[in-house]
C-alpha cells in the first residue's frame, strides 16, 4: 500500500468512497447533505487529497486542509485539520485508516504546523480509538455544531514535539 496525492481524475471515485463508507456505517442519517459536502471535499483545490492505493484500487482517503479564514477548527497557520478519513469498508481492519493518518501529520508538519485537528460525530467510536491510538486527545472546548442539534467532537495531536493545542 502506498500514499500518494489524489489525481484529478480520481476526486470523483475519491468522493463516492468517502460517502459509501459513511453509509456503511450510518453516519449520514443525521445529515443527508453531508453526502454533497463528502463528494466536493478537496475539488475546489484547498488541502491535499491523500490516497491510500494498492494494485491501483483506492482503499482510503484523507485530507489535509492548512489553516485558511474558512477553517472549521483550526484558529491560525500553526494549525491544520484533517478531513473526511475514509475506509473503503472492504478494507477496513487492514491499517489503512491509520497509515493516512500518518501521512497527514507528515504532510501538516511539513508546511509548518504544530497541530493537527479534526471533527467527529459522535458515533464514530471506531475512529475515535483509532486517533486515540495515534496520539490525539479530546479537545471538547473545540467541538461545533455546523448545524443546530448536530454536534462534533474535536480532537488535537500536537506535531514535533510543540505545545499542544488549547482545547
Amino acid at each position: 500500500m502506498i500514499v500518494r496525492e489524489a489525481h484529478p481524475g480520481e476526486m470523483t471515485a475519491v468522493g463516492e468512497l468517502r460517502v459509501a463508507a459513511y453509509e456503511a456505517e450510518g453516519l449520514l442519517t443525521a445529515h443527508p447533505a453531508y453526502a454533497g459536502m463528502l463528494r466536493a471535499l478537496g475539488t475546489n483545490g484547498h488541502g491535499e487529497v491523500l490516497v491510500a492505493v494498492e494494485d491501483d484500487q483506492i482503499l482510503g482517503t484523507a485530507m489535509m486542509d492548512p489553516y485558511h479564514p474558512g477553517s472549521e477548527l483550526a484558529t491560525g497557520p500553526k494549525e491544520a485539520e484533517m478531513r473526511a478519513l475514509a475506509v473503503d469498508p472492504n478494507a477496513q481492519g487492514r491499517g489503512v485508516g491509520a497509515t493516512l493518518i500518518r501521512a497527514v501529520l507528515d504532510r501538516a508538519a511539513a508546511r509548518g504546523a504544530t497541530s493537527l485537528l479534526l471533527s467527529t460525530q459522535p458515533a464514530m467510536k471506531t475512529a475515535q480509538r483509532l486517533y486515540l491510538a495515534q496520539g490525539f486527545t479530546r479537545l471538547p472546548n473545540r467541538d461545533w455544531a455546523p448545524i443546530p442539534g448536530f454536534t462534533l467532537l474535536a480532537f488535537g495531536r500536537t506535531l514535533n514535539g510543540t505545545t499542544p493545542p488549547p482545547g
